[in-house]
């Protein structure tokens, strides 16, 4: 990963009417860097990777893709592999002739047989796409996005109706095109994916980035939680903590093993099960649940 960045967004400004979409946004997307685009809804989100894809024309500020300005499609489109949201494909068109066509307006050279195997199509390769289960439309999208192996991939929730195979399937293609060098830009409502591979992240809201760091910056400035249920009668708790409704105790730390230790110490003195015990540092979606907060 070099310090070269593939996308670069200065003071983006992006205005509907009377509304202000995004205010002042500056990030940038390092070479071989996977990063996760989050937002809570009405963000912005959406507005700033559709200007960065080249959709939409800021009102003010600069975006640049691989060193291009985004608008620039004969440059820029080559390069860059999307996966959106929905699918656009023709329904009448098969899976084979909807590959295809991508491939031919995008100019990069792959071999069919590959890209269907990678997204277990192999055998669909002659169905019509209105034949095709909502899975199989997904992984069709992703499909069409790695084609040719691009420089920048856009992964607009990828993971959307696919069963556990195939997803898992999908992220071991994602760490093959990593390990090709292709910069990987997420967003996604499964925060677990983000917090296990995104390398960093920014988290938009009300137009502009609330905290952009990695998971660990992201999620240190609250505290790690210890969960567990007690038997019916015990002592008082060594440390502070809350009964929450549903009878879980709940003690909140910011020095968790240190806490971790007291507590389990204190459970082998009075001989007490600490029951459905789980222990761990904050989660990204934790973080989102702060933001309301401020």
């Amino acid at each position: 990963m070099t310090s070269t960045p593939v996308i670069d967004v200065e003071r983006l400004d992006l205005k509907y009417g009377d509304f202000h979409a995004v205010k002042d946004l500056s990030f940038q997307v390092r070479r071989g860097e996977f990063y996760a685009l989050l937002g809570t809804n009405g963000a912005g989100k959406t507005s700033t990777l559709e200007t960065i894809e080249g959709h939409r024309v800021p009102t003010s500020g600069a975006v640049r893709v691989l060193d291009q300005s985004p608008r620039n499609r004969a440059a820029v489109r080559p390069r860059m592999g999307i996966m959106l949201q929905e699918s656009g494909f023709s329904p009448d068109l098969t899976v084979r002739e909807s590959i295809g066509l991508i491939g031919a307006l995008t100019r990069r050279q792959d071999r069919l047989q590959r890209v269907l195997s990678i997204v277990d199509l192999t055998s669909k390769a002659g169905t019509k796409v209105s034949q095709l289960s909502g899975g199989e439309k997904r992984r069709l999208d992703f499909a069409t996005a790695v084609w040719g192996t691009p420089e920048l991939v856009f992964l607009d929730e990828p993971t959307t109706g696919l069963d556990i195979q195939s997803r898992d399937a999908l992220w071991d293609a994602v760490d093959k095109l990593r390990e090709d060098g292709s910069t990987i830009v997420l967003t996604t409502h499964y925060l677990e994916e983000a917090q296990q591979r995104a390398d960093r992240i920014g988290l938009m809201h009300r137009g502009t980035f609330h905290q952009e760091g990695t998971v660990a910056e992201l999620t240190r400035t609250l505290p790690a939680v210890i969960q567990f249920r007690l038997p019916g009668t015990s002592p008082a708790l060594p440390l502070p903590g809350r009964r929450e409704s549903g009878g879980t105790f709940l003690i909140e730390t910011h020095q968790l093993q240190k806490d971790l230790f007291v507590l389990l110490r204190w459970a082998q003195d009075n001989a007490i099960e600490l029951r459905e015990l789980a222990a761990g540092p904050t989660r990204l979606d934790d973080v989102f649940r702060a933001i309301n907060n401020h």
